[in-house]
């Protein structure tokens, strides 16, 4: 009785998470869209990452800089779920010349 019980919450989570992505992915995370974070997407993962190009630190410039914060302090699965490498993610703002939100250690 347990184990169906600790099932059904298992993949009720899973379902909320996939939901979340879903919607996410379609509009973009933290103020920068789908096409933004594609643009960045070389230069934030782990594999091999690039400088960023100008169209990512365009892209960056509108993005809610402390909302990527937040999520890296908070939930850095979830931008990995993204591709996103959360330090490297961190160094965006300084390689684009961008100030960094304050406190996003």
């Amino acid at each position: 009785m347990e184990m169906k019980m600790a099932t059904m919450v298992i993949m009720a989570i899973v379902l909320i998470v996939s939901s979340m992505f879903e919607v996410s992915s379609a509009a973009g995370i933290c103020n920068m869209s789908e096409d933004g974070l594609n643009t960045c997407r070389p230069a934030v993962t782990a594999s091999n990452p690039v400088p960023p190009t100008q169209t990512c630190c365009d892209a960056l410039k509108s993005a809610d800089l402390q909302c990527f914060c937040d999520y890296k302090n908070s939930s850095p699965f979830l931008l990995s779920a993204f591709g996103i490498d959360p330090t490297l993610a961190m160094q965006l703002p300084a390689k684009c010349n961008i100030p960094s939100p304050p406190n996003c250690v």
